[in-house]
């Protein structure tokens, strides 16, 4: 399991999004630069526990409208070789230093672990508390061949990135969500993160980051370099299906249609409070 400081970086993570999103062809510009907060998110563990992987949903105010972010990220101890254009910057943790940041659509130990998601293989876990699963994430299980578990690229579009794997398959990264409140400010109704308590820092000042743990893992060393990476090591289990979200909360509407037989839901808290939830993640055909 990662471990979770609460600490400082600089820069701060809002701080390098806010460079690196205008570069991406899914950014909608008003013609100000991003005007980012924090609106949800979840984490991965690294089975080899040494990268950090977040799922981190971010509002932008700047335009009339205000637009969500899904913004998948690696935090690395050292530079991942080949990723040079996946490098959103550099940060000092305050506890573990030096950090290198990157888009993690493009970080193969990322895409394996997004594959084992959504094949049900491991579970998703509070973006700001260690060792806590997110049931308020909604995982919706598929299988995939063993061939299409190897990362082949990353393609961005003016909506999302695919990933494409091996026999023709991909994972398709929605990047701007939009979503009807499902629950409005001040409900009565059950919150979507009822099952998890500690999803948000204890102090303005602290900045949450998934790390690896500095004990021995179990795990052998995950190898980022290598052009074709084999993901699988073993049979998926057989298929199976997170819990709906709990009762008095219904899902915002989704941003994949129904031929995505696996795909991920996520809650996140809009500008005006309320809590939405939309598909972040799905494998396509």
């Amino acid at each position: 399991m990662a471990v979770i400081h609460r600490t400082t970086m600089s820069p701060s993570k809002l701080e390098l999004l806010i460079s690196w999103l205008p570069t991406r062809p899914w950014y909608r510009d008003s013609g100000r630069g991003p005007e980012l907060t924090k609106a949800g998110g979840f984490r991965l563990d690294d089975p080899a526990g040494v990268v950090g992987i977040e799922f981190m949903l971010v509002n932008d105010s700047a335009g009339p409208e205000p637009i969500t972010y899904h913004l998948p990220l690696t935090y690395r101890g050292a530079p991942l070789d080949g990723a040079e254009d996946a490098l959103l910057g550099t940060s000092i943790h305050g506890i573990l230093g030096q950090r290198w940041i990157y888009d993690a659509t493009r970080d193969p130990v990322a895409v394996a672990q997004i594959i084992a998601l959504l094949t049900g293989q491991v579970q998703p876990q509070a973006q700001s508390a260690s060792n806590t699963p997110d049931h308020s994430v909604i995982v919706t299980v598929g299988e995939v061949p063993s061939a299409a578990t190897v990362f082949r690229s990353a393609l961005d579009t003016p909506t999302h990135t695919a990933i494409a794997l091996g026999s023709g398959r991909s994972v398709h990264v929605q990047r701007v969500l939009r979503s009807e409140p499902t629950i409005a400010p001040n409900s009565t109704a059950a919150p979507v993160e009822s099952a998890v308590s500690s999803h948000r820092p204890d102090t303005p000042n602290s900045d949450p980051t998934p790390v690896a743990p500095t004990t021995n893992s179990q795990h052998s060393d995950v190898s980022a370099d290598a052009p074709d990476f084999d993901m699988r090591s073993g049979e998926y289990a057989a298929e199976s299906r997170v819990p709906a979200a709990p009762a008095g909360v219904p899902s915002a509407h989704r941003t994949f249609d129904a031929t995505h037989a696996a795909q991920v839901a996520a809650p996140w808290q809009t500008s005006n409070g309320s809590t939405v939830r939309g598909v972040v993640l799905a494998l396509g055909a």
